[in-house]
């Protein structure tokens, strides 16, 4: 008998506002690129595919989660991007976020240290904004800013398009910066 499993993946899930520009974004990509725009509710930065998990695992990835410390922080998404091989238009960042590197590493390393499998090609932060897009020039357009302050792990549904958020996990607040005397 098949144990039953979900479909998991550890995320960014971006708040109303953030989700809205990301879509503005998106309509503009389109009006380029054409293909199939991605849902608005849909919208996330993936930071660890899982894949198929046993439902049987799923507190241990919630305990796991629990047990990562990274300060929240901002990104600016900036760089539209389309790749020929799969015709996916995203946008993604054109500097990196230490924060977000760390986020990363951490949910690998403890998901390594519970047995978990992951897809561990190297990580690419990108929002994915379009399926089956005609690739072509970047267009311009405005930057994304995204205030991370938390991780969710989502399950995929399999019925109809969508995520299920089956947990989420507080970055930590950073230092008070003194004020100078």
């Amino acid at each position: 008998m098949n144990e039953p499993s979900s479909r998991l993946f550890f995320a960014l899930w971006p708040d109303e506002v953030t989700r809205a520009k990301l879509d503005q974004i998106a309509t503009a990509l389109h009006a380029s690129w054409g293909g199939r725009r991605m849902q608005s509710d849909t919208l996330h930065m993936t930071l660890a595919f899982l894949g198929e998990t046993p439902l049987s695992r799923l507190d241990a990835l919630r305990e796991l989660a629990a047990t990562i410390s990274v300060e929240a922080f901002t990104l600016r998404l900036d760089r539209p991007g389309c790749w020929q091989h799969n015709h996916v238009g995203w946008l993604g960042l054109s500097a990196t976020q230490p924060a977000l590197a760390q986020l990363v590493a951490d949910l690998r390393q403890a998901m390594t240290a519970n047995q978990f499998a992951f897809d561990d090609k190297r990580f690419m932060p990108h929002v994915t904004l379009l399926r089956n897009a005609q690739c072509g020039p970047p267009p311009s357009c405005q930057p994304v800013i995204w205030h991370a302050n938390d991780f969710v792990l989502l399950a995929s549904r399999r019925q109809q398009p969508g995520y299920d958020v089956l947990g989420t996990w507080p970055l930590s607040a950073p230092p008070d910066i003194p004020k100078p005397a």
